[in-house]
């Protein structure tokens, strides 16, 4: 492994390149990474880069989001196979029916979702910041596309203020994740904080202790003065919490809460792309340009 990492550092400094992870991928790959964090974070980083060559320790509608945010870089995807379940649930044809059902309503769309679907809504948001998009919308009613739970969670946050119509779209990891996992826990780890996403299904957040994007999950423990903690996310989380926290307790929620795609890379797949730059992200010029107005608007509103 070490004989890798060298190799990667090298040529990341021969070719001016840049390597973005986000914190489900496999926790080796933070060997490598210049940044790891969750979608907002490397969106940000993604949009102010000098480097020549960006690598995307991820999946693909994040490097299609990089590409988008830095339209002059070579973005190169390790694993080009590596998709999301939750994004192939909208298709550019079903959102169009979907707003077509609800016309005239601003359309706030999740990150986890194509450039095409992107290019047809109004604004970008991510788990991190979603809730202040849809404050700052000032609307009594949108549209959020495509995870059903998070717009939905964000809905209750805000006491009936605005009414949010959500495509029926979830993430089937997350979904994993039941209430009886969390009373579970309750009993098992009675002086644990339980922490959850919010792609998670309402009846989990409903009773965790603490909802919030993984970045903020992971803030949560660093900043806490609790030593016990449940994690109702990605396993990835959970591993780096263990690495970064060794004083404290961190417990999965159960085993093997995996993201298939997020553990698709390698450190050799990383080093492949960099040696032959293959798997080039390539978006539609026309796509991209209304696409990317949709991410400007979410980074303008998260400065």
């Amino acid at each position: 492994m070490n004989n890798l990492v060298e190799k990667i550092n090298t040529l990341k400094k021969t070719k001016n390149a840049i390597i973005l992870a986000h914190c489900y991928q496999p926790v080796e790959i933070d060997l490598v990474a210049d940044y790891v964090g969750d979608s907002l974070y490397l969106s940000q980083v993604a949009s102010k880069t000098n480097a020549d060559i960006i690598v995307f320790a991820g999946v693909y509608f994040m490097a299609q989001s990089a590409k988008l945010l830095s339209p002059d870089k070579k973005v190169l995807l390790p694993q080009i196979n590596a998709g999301c379940r939750m994004s192939d649930m909208l298709s550019l044809n079903q959102l169009k029916e979907f707003k077509a059902k609800n016309p005239d309503l601003t359309c706030v769309c999740y990150v986890n979702s194509t450039a095409e679907v992107k290019a047809e809504c109004d604004i970008c948001c991510t788990s991190s910041n979603a809730l202040e998009i849809v404050k700052k919308l000032n609307k009594d009613k949108i549209l959020f596309v495509p995870d059903t739970y998070l717009g939905k969670w964000v809905e209750k946050q805000l006491n009936g203020g605005v009414e949010i119509i959500t495509y029926p779209g979830f993430c089937p990891t997350h979904l994993h994740i039941r209430p009886e996992d969390v009373i579970s826990a309750r009993r098992l780890y009675p002086e644990s904080k339980i922490l959850a996403h919010p792609e998670c299904h309402m009846s989990v957040t409903d009773i965790a202790d603490f909802v919030g994007s993984t970045a903020q999950i992971m803030s949560y423990v660093k900043n806490s003065n609790e030593k016990v903690f449940v994690i109702a996310t990605e396993q990835g989380v959970t591993d780096r919490l263990k690495r970064d926290y060794p004083d404290k307790k961190i417990i999965p929620i159960k085993q093997d809460l995996v993201c298939p795609n997020m553990k698709m890379t390698s450190l050799e797949d990383i080093l492949h792309v960099l040696e032959t730059e293959n798997n080039e992200i390539i978006v539609n010029p026309d796509v991209a340009t209304r696409a990317v107005k949709c991410l400007d608007a979410m980074l303008e509103v998260s400065k």
